[in-house]
């Protein structure tokens, strides 16, 4: 007997969303949210909290444990094997699927049963990397069935917004679904209709899929290397041997301006590097801010001034990143201006030209696209949704829930594989 209920399961760098789909009604029927995020307590403990509560215990805690984001992130890299979390290694899908489970749990519980029937949301390109992009399927795939999730099949993710979009057409529309995540910034040309919803097969109306991998956490690390750096020391020099001076290592920079890359630099091999060079540089005072931006642990919360900058920023014509935490203060004014002309002007660049080539490729013009559904949380980036309404026009940019929309598509497009 066909289960009545399957899952939408969006996992993603940031947020993570599972939607319940009634398959008798074919309506959603639930949603369920939970930051992608994991706090493990200093101690024996193998059991994290999860979500928002992993962000609660984690200040409660003084920042003291192990505190990971952008899990998703680790899924394509192939020499990631496994971290070690107090007594206990984990591998990337078992620390994915501590998030999926926590989902599943509070599905199951709502419901009153196990389900085990899902569609995962996957991206367009985990990784340009062939090879990896497989490797970080697999691993989701991995985690779904450790989550308890039995029968799994994958659905890009904008194909999942693409058919929450199409339930509030009218007519027939050729739309481009951008989505734009924390790590990957995707896109289907799809033909939509209200005519179509709920058909089995939609091979004909699916033109074309791509996607680069960049998202909201280059412009993170844009906004950190440009603004942050300079007071963790980046353009200071050290003295190798006397009368000798040596730019600092770029590796520390481009280490502290990524949250999965920081999230593992804070061994004791590190923290002697950073002292060393410190007494080598005459004791700069910027040093002194990187050895206690490593010691105190205080990446994550260095991520939530960069992420309230930038949101700031997407509604305000100037914003100041600032930082007061241990023996760090600083206040830096970013004006909207030079965050989209100077700071992520690469990164929009490449978005804009990877875009050309893929409508170059299927000969699509922009005038052609009906309508440009933009969504995923990095689309409320205003110097983002700027460039697509200068390109498309204003009145062909559209969006709708920003955090929800690919969970409850993928649910809906559980009626392509059955």
């Amino acid at each position: 007997m066909e289960n009545k209920y399957i899952y939408g399961i969006d996992f993603g760098t940031t947020n993570s969303t599972l939607a319940i789909l009634d398959t008798n009604t074919n309506e959603v029927v639930k949603l369920f949210t939970t930051p992608s995020l994991l706090f493990f307590p200093e101690g024996d403990t193998i059991v994290p909290f999860i979500g928002e509560t992993a962000i609660e215990n984690y200040i409660d805690c003084g920042m003291k444990g192990r505190f990971m984001k952008s899990i998703k992130k680790i899924l394509p890299n192939h020499s990631f094997k496994d971290t070690e979390v107090n007594i206990k290694r984990f591998t990337a899908e078992e620390l994915v699927s501590l998030v999926i489970s926590n989902l599943t749990k509070q599905a199951d519980a709502f419901l009153g049963e196990k389900i085990t029937t899902a569609v995962m949301g996957r991206p367009v390109v985990f990784d340009e990397v062939p090879e990896r992009d497989a490797i970080a399927e697999e691993r989701l795939g991995k985690a779904a069935k450790l989550a308890g999730l039995e029968n799994i099949v994958f659905q890009m993710e904008p194909i999942g917004a693409a058919f929450t979009y199409e339930r509030k057409l009218e007519k027939e529309e050729l739309v481009l679904v951008a989505d734009f995540g924390g790590g990957t910034s995707d896109f289907t040309l799809m033909r939509l209709s209200p005519d179509s919803i709920g058909k089995a097969n939609r091979k004909e109306d699916m033109i074309a899929q791509g996607g680069i991998y960049i998202g909201g956490d280059n412009f993170d690390a844009s906004l950190m290397w440009d603004r942050g750096t300079p007071y963790f020391g980046k353009g200071l020099e050290y003295q190798s041997s006397p009368g000798k001076w040596l730019p600092l290592p770029a590796s520390f920079f481009f280490n502290i301006c990524s949250w999965e890359k920081m999230n593992f630099f804070d061994s004791y091999k590190i923290k002697n590097e950073v002292r060393a060079y410190y007494n080598l540089s005459g004791k700069k005072p910027q040093l002194k801010n990187l050895m206690s931006l490593i010691e105190h642990n205080l990446g994550y919360k260095m991520t939530q001034s960069i992420e309230k900058t930038k949101i700031e920023l997407s509604h305000a014509p100037q914003s100041t990143f600032a930082f007061h935490e241990a023996d760090i203060d600083f206040d830096e004014v970013i004006t909207l201006a030079d965050f989209q002309h100077k700071i992520i002007q690469k990164d929009l660049d490449k978005i804009d030209k990877y875009l050309t080539s893929f409508l170059e490729k299927y000969e699509i013009a922009d005038n052609q696209i009906d309508t440009v559904f933009m969504t995923g949380a990095t689309s409320m980036v205003k110097p983002l949704r700027t460039r697509f309404t200068e390109r498309f026009g204003a009145e062909k940019v559209k969006s709708g829930d920003n955090f929800n929309s690919v969970a409850i598509g993928l649910a809906y497009s559980y009626s392509l594989f059955h």
